[in-house]
């Protein structure tokens, strides 16, 4: 086991090299909240429109949330122009923002049809044009990063050359997912685009991996088949935040203390669900505590049986029962020792 020194970007320390990565309608500040309790390096909001921000739509800014008890916290934006993203920057820094970064990696078709996310991977001098913009909008003390792909296909594989390019423009950070926006989430993240990329960059801009790391084994993977700096967790995330507290001992090569019991599972879970009621808007609420109840008990015995039954019932305190109830079946069973 290895433990790094903390990663700097521009003046800002990341003590956990563990960052959780944007999801949109996953990292919540409910969300972002739990997996901070439970020791990831930093949070990053949900990847949030340039265009809807600057535009003043509500939905939009009621998704750009700082991070509770002063914890630094980025906000990640998409878009091709330039005003609107420096309009959503200075934005992210009224909140109190410790960095923005620039989304260069959403696969999605109605991003990629707007010539935003992983579709300015093909237009290397427009994403130049945008992050110098950024820079630009943002005070000194606040770095301006990026997430993007491996490129746009197995043909056009141009990430190292990309984010030197952004580097250049002025990035402070790059995030790399080692697949091609045709992949989507399928097949593999490549490693090695990864580590070309740790290779062309200077050696004091950190570099973050992300793709595939799921448990311990795909974080120490990562780090040494790429030389990455960090290494930056979506889906591995949901419903697992104590993967943050395990790789938190591991990164500072201490032993790993293996997955929540049964009990410690059960109280996340009360957790999160307190958070959603204390912080979500009353019209989401049951959708959310609804997910969180999946969440938290994928991969025990009848998770499957649960998840039907918590999305057929029409109330947030039905949902947290039939919960409540298997996992005091499972504890009653188990001693509250099994965990997934």
């Amino acid at each position: 086991m290895f433990s790094p020194p903390p990663m700097r970007v521009g003046p800002l320390t990341i003590e956990t090299p563990v960052i959780l990565a944007p999801m949109a309608a996953v990292t919540d500040l409910p969300f972002r909240t739990v997996c901070e309790e439970h020791g990831v390096g930093f949070t990053i909001t949900e990847f949030l429109s340039a265009h809807a921000l600057s535009a003043g739509d509500p939905k939009t800014h009621a998704k750009m949330t700082a991070s509770l008890g002063g914890r630094a916290f980025g906000v990640q934006i998409f878009g091709r122009e330039a005003a609107a993203m420096q309009e959503a920057a200075r934005l992210a820094v009224s909140i109190g923002a410790s960095l923005v970064d620039i989304n260069m990696g959403c696969p999605a078709k109605r991003v990629v049809a707007g010539e935003c996310g992983s579709a300015l991977m093909r237009e290397p001098e427009v994403a130049q044009a945008l992050v110098r913009a950024v820079v630009e909008a943002v005070p000194a003390n606040v770095p301006v990063t990026v997430k993007h792909r491996a490129g746009w296909d197995q043909a056009h594989r141009n990430a190292p050359e990309f984010a030197c390019a952004l580097v250049e423009a002025g990035a402070q950070m790059i995030t790399v997912h080692g697949r091609t926006r045709t992949q989507g989430f399928s097949g593999k993240s490549d490693l090695e685009i990864i580590r070309l990329v740790r290779e062309a960059l200077p050696a004091h801009i950190p570099l973050v991996g992300n793709g595939d790391v799921v448990d311990v084994e795909g974080y120490v993977r990562m780090r040494e088949a790429t030389g990455c700096d960090a290494v930056m967790i979506g889906r591995g995330a949901m419903g697992n935040p104590w993967l943050f507290a395990r790789l938190r001992e591991v990164a500072a090569g201490r032993p790993d203390p293996g997955p929540p019991s049964l009990l410690e599972r059960r109280a996340i879970f009360r957790r999160h669900v307190g958070l959603i009621r204390e912080l979500r808007d009353n019209k989401r609420i049951l959708h959310e505590v609804r997910k969180a109840c999946a969440w938290y008990a994928k991969g025990l015995h009848g998770c499957n049986a649960l998840r039907i039954a918590v999305w057929e019932t029409p109330d947030i305190d039905g949902a947290c029962a039939l919960v409540e109830a298997y996992f005091a079946d499972l504890i009653a069973h188990h001693d509250g020792r099994v965990a997934a």
